[in-house]
């Protein structure tokens, strides 16, 4: 009876079923499935390339030029957020305020430094030997040391130059020419945008002498006071002016100085001619931007700076403001007015 009874319920007992193995393999290869597939999901996602940019001056002042170079680089397949990351630090006309911008982008691991002219292009060279630099404009690179040479520049450094002295010049020339009766002309220049402090005025010199002209290399200060600059130059005021290198917002504040006090003056940005300076004369620096954008891609794409020309600006335009030529009681010759790219009325 016992026995019968222990047969009974093992009997009746249910059995638990036994899982084939093959769906335990069929599940194996499911989960496999899925981690490929998430693996390569998460490899198919974009590197973001990190684009550090030392610009100049206030926001405002540098919005067309870096939008320029966004708009390029959209051109060029990249995109904000998705593929690219653009970090731009603005920097005042002053040595520190560079340093510490270059510093700041070179702590953050960026993939290609982007200097809007020399003495930002000096600063992010002084931070790294490594990370790739495009500068945007610069006056004689290769003189400055910033590169070994146009065609080789040798080390992290390549872009795009102006021709510095080439364009001083040209602006006296045009000066002096458009206003015969100029005899002394000053040469302003902010020192931290040179290449050496004072620069290099033997060919502007060469040319006034020939002209009989007096030459008065001023120094921009510091603390920003034209008055002082100007007065420290010696009397009278020149009769003319040349700004060899300033950055934007000194421009305006020139352009707005020599208006006041009557002194007929030429610019190497177009944007001065706004505060109604007499003439510009030079290449298109928001030109330069896009061109940047394509340096960068060629760098992101695994090109060298090292490897990589410098290209010089081969078109410049000449812009006359004749509502301040009227204001001066200028009449221009011919022989300039014919060779401007644009009369501002």
């Amino acid at each position: 009876m016992r026995l019968h009874h222990r047969r009974t319920a093992i009997l009746g007992m249910k059995a638990r079923p036994i899982t084939p193995i093959t769906n335990v393999l069929a599940r194996f290869v499911g989960v496999l499935a899925v981690l490929v597939s998430l693996s390569a999901d998460v490899q198919a996602q974009p590197r973001v390339a990190r684009i550090g940019v030392i610009a100049v001056g206030l926001p405002s002042e540098s919005a067309p030029s870096l939008d320029a170079f966004r708009r390029r680089m959209i051109e060029l397949g990249y995109v904000e957020g998705r593929n690219i990351a653009i970090d731009v630090r603005f920097a005042a006309a002053e040595a520190e305020a560079y340093r510490n911008a270059a510093a700041e982008l070179v702590a953050r691991k960026v993939d290609v430094l982007l200097t809007a002219n020399t003495a930002a292009t000096r600063a992010a060279k002084l931070q790294t030997t490594t990370i790739p630099i495009v500068m945007v404009h610069v006056g004689d690179p290769d003189t400055s040391g910033l590169v070994n040479s146009l065609s080789r520049p040798g080390g992290n450094v390549t872009g795009q130059s102006f021709l510095g002295p080439e364009l001083s010049l040209k602006g006296f020339d045009l000066i002096t020419e458009a206003v015969p009766r100029a005899k002394r002309v000053a040469l302003l220049y902010d020192p931290e945008l040179v290449n050496r402090d004072p620069p290099d005025f033997r060919p502007v010199r060469d040319a006034a002498q020939k002209k009989g002209v007096t030459l008065v290399p001023v120094r921009l200060p510091r603390s920003g006071d034209l008055d002082a600059a100007f007065a420290a130059a010696g009397q009278p005021l020149p009769s003319a002016l040349v700004v060899v290198a300033v950055g934007p917002s000194e421009q305006l504040r020139i352009a707005e100085f020599a208006t006041q006090h009557r002194i007929p003056a030429i610019f190497s940005q177009r944007e001065a001619i706004n505060a109604h300076a007499l003439m510009s004369y030079g290449p298109n620096f928001v030109e330069f931007w896009r061109g940047a954008a394509t340096y960068v891609d060629k760098i992101l794409k695994g090109a060298k700076p090292a490897d990589l020309p410098v290209e010089r600006a081969s078109a410049f335009q000449l812009t006359i403001n004749l509502k301040t030529a009227k204001a001066l009681g200028i009449t221009l010759p011919a022989s300039v007015m014919t060779r401007a790219d644009q009369l501002i009325e």
